[in-house]
């Protein structure tokens, strides 16, 4: 197949922050939560006026700049989330490159200015080295849900030996951590005090480690089932930004475990993410959703994605 730099693209915009009829497509890749909050006006932090939205995509080198020397037409590539975020601790100038929400994203069927990236490092992944506690084979880790972040959480837990107790809404969903290789998986719909039976599963103890996804609405839940000097990671807050019962200070003193927030890692860490893939080919795979929408269909794959009966990325397809 022969690749040409097209003369013309197409895009989307947000153009206000009144939710999915914000978004205009207009003739000038695959969606996560975050893309979704932004034209709803949930997003926290900063977003150009009539920006392209979306963080995630992967594509093809078409053409490269004279000073370009890491890349090649040709070349496969994923996107990064900070674009100059390449080693060390994240800060407010770093932030101000984030794709899809400071600069413009990859809901178009051109991009530029890729970064010298070869694979994106996700919350997933780095959730499981938090600040020094890292997780290790014969510890117990616990995930939420049927996310891209959960089911990556899954696979590299698996890979370094430790168990997994996963949450669902579904038995069907129950159903693909099972073949991730969940060793236990509670229904938190019919098991409303899942944090508890969680911790039952352990013998007491608690898990080492939690991979918290929903934000608000699950923290007491998550607070319930982790171990004294355990680890809390929050990468999100799919289940809304209110209306969970908190934890309180009392509670970390109790079982005095450490909650912070994750986003994603630098271009290093990603790097290294990419070698531990490259070993693992037979244990380590993304989970793409079944259903793929066209780029013309953004607004569709937003709504499928909101209603939660994706399994893994939501992908979009671009032409």
């Amino acid at each position: 197949m022969t690749l040409t730099v097209p003369s013309t693209m197409k895009q989307w915009n947000v153009v206000g922050q009144d939710g999915f009829d914000s978004l205009r497509f207009t003739e000038q890749p695959v969606p996560e939560f975050r893309d979704m909050v932004i034209p709803q006006g949930k997003y926290p932090w900063h977003v150009k006026p009539n920006v392209v939205p979306g963080s995630d995509g992967a594509g093809i080198v078409l053409a490269t700049g004279k000073n370009v020397t890491r890349f090649k037409p040709g070349d496969k590539v994923v996107t990064t989330l900070h674009m100059t975020h390449i080693a060390g601790p994240i800060d407010t100038k770093t932030t101000a490159s984030g794709v899809g929400a400071a600069v413009d994203g990859t809901f178009r069927s051109v991009g530029g200015r890729v970064p010298e990236l070869r694979r994106r490092d996700r919350p997933g992944t780095r959730s499981l080295d938090s600040r020094g506690k890292r997780l290790s084979a014969g510890q117990w880790i616990l995930t939420q849900g049927t996310g891209g972040v959960s089911l990556f959480a899954i696979q590299f837990a698996k890979v370094v030996g430790a168990r997994v107790i996963a949450t669902t809404s579904s038995d069907e969903k129950a159903e693909i951590l099972r073949q991730l290789g969940a060793d236990h998986i509670i229904n938190y719909r019919e098991t409303r005090e899942w944090g508890a039976a969680a911790k039952e599963l352990t013998e007491g103890v608690g898990v080492d480690m939690v991979v918290d996804v929903a934000g608000p609405s699950s923290l007491k839940q998550s607070a319930a089932s982790v171990r004294l000097d355990g680890t809390i990671v929050t990468v999100g807050f799919v289940g809304g930004d209110g209306g969970g019962e908190m934890p309180t200070l009392l509670d970390t003193w109790l079982s005095m475990f450490t909650a912070r927030g994750i986003w994603v890692g630098t271009r290093i860490q990603m790097e290294e993410m990419g070698r531990a893939i490259e070993a693992n080919l037979e244990k380590l795979r993304p989970v793409i959703d079944p259903k793929v929408f066209k780029l013309e269909e953004l607004r569709d794959a937003y709504e499928y994605l909101e209603s939660g009966k994706h399994q893994g990325k939501v992908a979009i397809e671009i032409e």
